[in-house]
């Protein structure tokens, strides 16, 4: 599962299964997020729109059937605008709007990177390579633990940027410019042992939350971020994370990160219309 835009070798559904299941579970339902698109209904009636995705439909030989739109084919895309209205956000976009975020917390602009235009007119950011520096009254934990929503949030390229979900370019980890990268950068800056990292990281993940109707994008948006902490730990303590700390890691995105209908905030495609008829005297 599922698929990368990086160099590392972490295939969730191969080397840490029990992870990779707590990653499809939908605590609304107690049962597993389900595909909530008819885009893979030619693959049988297991790809349904109300069936559930179970790791063997997605995992071993199968391991490229969800991929990020990006890597659909134009037709595939076109076909999630004008089913779902899935149009995805560039990555200079959410930085802006979360540099403004940051700006109206911190009090000041330029805490993470300065936007810039480049002379062929592209949009990016140069990265402050400083330490975070905080306000009177406010401390890093503070930072760490404010709440962060996303709304509708397809692959989450706003709490996490990996790679550029219009492009597909990936993005090292110093250049990153989720809500969920910012906060880590700062336990990076002020956390230096395993145990506080953990803990610290554990506070990042359980006040970031989103949502997404697309069982797909949902599960791509959950694997994006597990994947941004293993990636962080092991930049940080050159080792990998143990598996424990990698399954409830796991276990609070299951929670933070939900499948919903965001205009009626029930689970997809669950009202339906019902008749009632009322008998009266007449019949």
């Amino acid at each position: 599962m599922l698929f990368d835009t990086q160099t590392i070798d972490l295939d969730l559904s191969r080397d840490y299964p029990g992870v990779f299941e707590t990653l499809l579970r939908d605590h609304t339902t107690q049962k597993n997020i389900f595909w909530a698109t008819h885009n893979y209904r030619d693959l049988g009636e297991r790809y349904s729109f109300k069936a559930p995705i179970l790791p063997e439909l997605i995992s071993g030989d199968k391991n490229r059937i969800i991929i990020p739109r990006v890597q659909k084919d134009d037709f595939a895309q076109q076909v999630r605008v004008k089913e779902m209205a899935e149009v995805f956000t560039p990555s200079w976009v959410c930085n802006a709007q979360n540099n403004l975020i940051d700006e109206a917390w911190f009090g000041r602009s330029g805490v993470f990177n300065t936007e810039i235009i480049g002379a062929d007119g592209k949009r990016g950011w140069v990265t402050n390579p400083e330490p975070v520096s905080f306000p009177e009254g406010k401390t890093w934990l503070d930072y760490v633990q404010d709440t962060r929503l996303e709304i509708t949030c397809g692959e989450a390229p706003y709490i996490t940027s990996r790679y550029d979900t219009t492009t597909g370019d990936f993005i090292s980890i110093a250049e990153r410019i989720g809500l969920l990268d910012r906060k880590l950068r700062v336990i990076n800056e002020n956390v230096h042992n395993s145990t506080d990292w953990l803990k610290a990281a554990q506070l990042a993940y359980k006040s970031t939350y989103a949502y997404e109707w697309q069982g797909d994008s949902l599960l791509i948006a959950r694997e994006s971020m597990l994947k941004t902490f293993f990636e962080n730990f092991e930049a940080k303590f050159s080792r990998k994370p143990f598996e424990r700390s990698l399954k409830y890691i796991a276990y609070i995105i299951s929670w933070n990160v939900w499948q919903m209908d965001g205009l009626k905030a029930v689970i997809p495609d669950s009202c339906g219309i019902t008749e009632t008829v009322t008998e009266n005297f007449f019949g």
